[in-house]
C-alpha cells in the first residue's frame, strides 16, 4: 500500500477515538515462524488483553479462549482470529492464534522485526471487538508510525487502554530507582542520555553479569529512569493542559523528538561503557563513533582511528562495530562503512531473523553480535553463527595480544 494509506489508517483506527484499544509492537522471532517455535502465534501483553477481552480472564479454566475478527490492513489479508489465555503448568500468557500459518503476514519469518499495530476497536453493542493490523514493510512506515508513537523497544510494547490511557507494559524490570536518587536538577531540566546512563551504572551497575547480560539489564533500568524523569518533567505540563493546539503539538513533538533522541544513542553508550569495564582504553584500544572514509562513520574502531588510517597496519587486524537497536531493513547502511574491514560485525537487539535475510547479510560481510539472552529468539540454524557481546570482546582482546 502507498505511504498515504498508513497515514490515512492511523487517522482512522488512532487510540484517541473512543472505544480503540492500541499495542504497538515489534514482531520476534517467537511471534513468527522464523524459530520454528510450536507457540507460534503472536505474544500479547497480559493485562492489556485481559481489558480487550475480559471473557479470557479466567485463571480457574483450562486456557479460555476468544474469538474476533482480524483484519491485516497493511497486506489485505482477513483472519478469524483467537487469542486465548495460555494458563497451564508454566505458562501464564496470552496469544494471537489461528493467523493462516507461515503464510500470513503476522507469521512470515521475513516479518521478523517488523514494526506492528493492533488496533483493536470496540463496538458500543455487546461488546463485540475486532481488531484492525497494520506490519510496517519498510524503514519509512516505521518512521511515520514512531513519529505518532515514540520508540518502540524489542521486546517491550506501548499500549493504551480503551479510556485512551497507557497500560504497563509488564516488563518486569527489577531497578534500584526512586525519587530519592535522582539528582535534584533533573526534577527542572531533562539530563542529557550520557547522564541518565551514567546514572544507572552508578545504581545498577549488575557488576557480577557478564557483558551480555549486564549490557540488557542496564539498558532496561535506563529506560525506566528515563520514563520516570519524563513523567517527572512532563506529566505536570499534561495535567494543566493547553491553551492552544500548537502548545500541545509543541510538547508532543518534543516529547517524541526526546524519546528518538534517547534510543538513539542509548545502546551505543551501553556498549562503550561495557567496553571501558572489560579493560579496553578508548582511543587506546577502541575508537567511538569516527569517521572511516567520505564521510562515513562507524560507532566504533579496533584497536584505533589512528591504526585504521595508517596504510601500514595489517587490516586482518582491524575491527568495526555498529550498533543498531533493531537492523530489519538499516542493516545494509554498514557495508559501504570502514573499507578496509571486510567482516563488519553489527549488534543488535532485533529479537531473531529469517535465515534469507541473515544469508544475505552473511554474504554482504555482515556479522551479527546479539546479547546471549536473545539467541533463542533466532531460527535454530543460526545461533551456532551469531557472536555473542563476550565472544566479540574476547576477539579484540586476542587481537590486542597479538599485536602487542
Amino acid at each position: 500500500m502507498a505511504l498515504i494509506d498508513l497515514t490515512d489508517w492511523l487517522v482512522e483506527n488512532h487510540f484517541s477515538q473512543d472505544n480503540i484499544a492500541w499495542c504497538v509492537k515489534r514482531l520476534s522471532g517467537n511471534d513468527t515462524f522464523a524459530t520454528s517455535s510450536h507457540q507460534a502465534g503472536i505474544y500479547m501483553p497480559r493485562q492489556f488483553m485481559f481489558e480487550v477481552f475480559p471473557s479470557i480472564d479466567r485463571s480457574a479454566d483450562v486456557n479460555p479462549d476468544v474469538s474476533f475478527d482480524l483484519y491485516i490492513d497493511s497486506h489485505a489479508g482477513y483472519y478469524n482470529a483467537r487469542a486465548v489465555y495460555y494458563n497451564q503448568k508454566s505458562r501464564n500468557e496470552v496469544r494471537i492464534t489461528r493467523l493462516g500459518g507461515a503464510t500470513s503476514p503476522l507469521l512470515d519469518s521475513e516479518s521478523t522485526g517488523a514494526l506492528s499495530i493492533f488496533s483493536f476497536n470496540r463496538t458500543n453493542s455487546a461488546n463485540i471487538v475486532q481488531c484492525n493490523v497494520w506490519v510496517c514493510n519498510s524503514v519509512l512506515e516505521e518512521d511515520v508510525i514512531l513519529d505518532s508513537v515514540g520508540w518502540v523497544e524489542p521486546g517491550s510494547f506501548r499500549v493504551v487502554g480503551f479510556d485512551g490511557l497507557p497500560l504497563d507494559s509488564e516488563t518486569g524490570r527489577e531497578c534500584n530507582l526512586n525519587h530519592d536518587n535522582i539528582p535534584s536538577k533533573w526534577f527542572d531540566s531533562f539530563p542529557s542520555v550520557d547522564e541518565v546512563i551514567e546514572k544507572v551504572v552508578e545504581l545498577c551497575s549488575f557488576d557480577t553479569l557478564d557483558a551480555d547480560e549486564r549490557l540488557i539489564r542496564r539498558r532496561e533500568c535506563e529506560y525506566e529512569l528515563f520514563r520516570k524523569i519524563e513523567e517527572i518533567l512532563t506529566l505536570p505540563i499534561v495535567r494543566q493542559g493547553f491553551e492552544t493546539v500548537e502548545e500541545f503539538v509543541s510538547i508532543a513533538q518534543a516529547t517524541l523528538q526526546r524519546r528518538r533522541v534517547r534510543s538513539g544513542r542509548s545502546l551505543e553508550l551501553h556498549m562503550r561503557q561495557i567496553l571501558k569495564e572489560e579493560g579496553l582504553q578508548e582511543h587506546k584500544e577502541f575508537s567511538y563513533n569516527v569517521e572511516t572514509e567520505n564521510g562515513k562513520r562507524t560507532d566504533f574502531l579496533f584497536p584505533t582511528k589512528v591504526c585504521y588510517d595508517d596504510t601500514s597496519f595489517p587490516s586482518e587486524h582491524l575491527r568495526m562495530l555498529a550498533v543498531m537497536t533493531t537492523c530489519r531493513e538499516r542493516w545494509r547502511t554498514i557495508i559501504s562503512v570502514a573499507k578496509r574491514i571486510s567482516v563488519k560485525h553489527l549488534l543488535t537487539l532485533q529479537q531473531g531473523i529469517s535465515v534469507e535475510q541473515f544469508s544475505e547479510m552473511k554474504n554482504a560481510g555482515v556479522q551479527l553480535v546479539v546479547p546471549t539472552g536473545q539467541i533463542a529468539s533466532y531460527p535454530p540454524p543460526l545461533r551456532e553463527e551469531l557472536t555473542t557481546i563476550e565472544s566479540f570482546v574476547g576477539d579484540i582482546r586476542l587481537l590486542k595480544s597479538e599485536h602487542h
